[in-house]
């Protein structure tokens, strides 16, 4: 691979994924909504050309790149939090903006389109999510998601496109959702802040965001045509579990509620990728613990705030 195109650039995993791209000497045209505050170091790399495009607007970006493209990453997504979620109106586009993404790959000289799917394509399952397992969403989101995934293998193929979809499972990291339970969490035992929480007994499986762009690289480079990818670290833990670890990477001392709270109506007690099939066919391994994750993302939170 000598030069990607990563659409949505501001985000974790796509900020995540063009500094692996960076690493690797990959030249990156960076694909940022109007008005997206450009702060990550990278953006200063000479590998590294932004160009403000509207996910709307992926029609007019081919006459803004002036070299040959290998690989399209797709990121750019609307109404990802909150009631947006199940607009269907807005989701509904996503499902266009996506093939205009296709489009944007071809246009560009691509010959593989990978794009960002959702463990939401699933629903609730009760064993390892795999590239087969029955999908049955429950939200617009994941309704859009899925739709998605399936007309731009459509597309793809009908134009000659090699084609991937990662349906994400729980990423955390530098520049993650403030409202997850991971960087909520972690936000507050920085400040040294009780928190409560439910029992805690969910069996969830979470990866850092520079392990999952690792992942994204190599699908970009190996990634079999047609083949859905769920990612996550392929382990689980109890979420208390993880709550103690992340309490212990901070300080030790803090008191935590677990136990405080009920469990919400339809918790999802079971989450996790099997990544045998992601490992076999491009060597992706998570490269981090989950604690170095931890310590990773406390470092850049600590900064943020400075």
């Amino acid at each position: 691979m000598k030069r990607a195109i990563v659409t949505g650039a501001t985000g974790m995993i796509a900020s995540a994924l063009i500094r692996t791209l960076v690493e690797k000497n990959v030249e990156v045209y960076a694909l940022c909504r109007p008005g997206d505050p450009k702060t990550d170091e990278f953006f200063e790399n000479p590998l590294v050309t932004a160009i403000d495009a509207d996910i709307s607007e992926f029609s007019a970006v081919p006459g803004k790149i002036d070299k040959k493209c290998d690989v399209l990453y797709h990121f750019a997504w609307l109404g990802t939090f909150g009631g947006a979620r199940n607009d269907t109106y807005i989701q509904n586009d996503n499902i266009k903006y996506t093939l205009d993404a296709v489009k944007l790959a071809y246009d560009t000289g691509c010959e593989c389109f990978v794009s960002a799917g959702s463990q939401a394509e699933y629903g609730r399952v009760t064993e390892k999510l795999t590239g087969t397992t029955y999908a049955d969403p429950e939200t617009g989101y994941g309704i859009a998601k899925y739709t998605a995934g399936k007309f731009s293998r459509m597309y793809a193929h009908q134009l000659g496109l090699r084609h991937c979809w990662v349906r994400i499972l729980s990423v955390f990291g530098q520049k993650g959702n403030p409202n997850s339970i991971i960087m909520s969490s972690l936000d507050k035992m920085l400040r040294g802040e009780y928190t409560s929480y439910t029992k805690g007994e969910q069996q969830w499986d979470f990866l850092h965001c520079d392990d999952a762009a690792l992942a994204f690289y190599l699908i970009g480079e190996k990634g079999k045509d047609g083949k859905v990818y769920p990612l996550g670290s392929g382990e689980t833990r109890m979420l208390a579990d993880y709550i103690k670890a992340m309490r212990d990477c901070v300080d030790p001392s803090l008191k935590l509620g677990i136990g405080d709270l009920p469990y919400n109506e339809g918790q999802v007690m079971y989450l996790c990728a099997d990544i045998s099939e992601l490992t076999e066919d491009t060597g992706f391994k998570p490269q981090l613990t989950f604690e170095d994750g931890i310590k990773r993302t406390a470092q850049w939170m600590r900064g943020a705030k400075k």
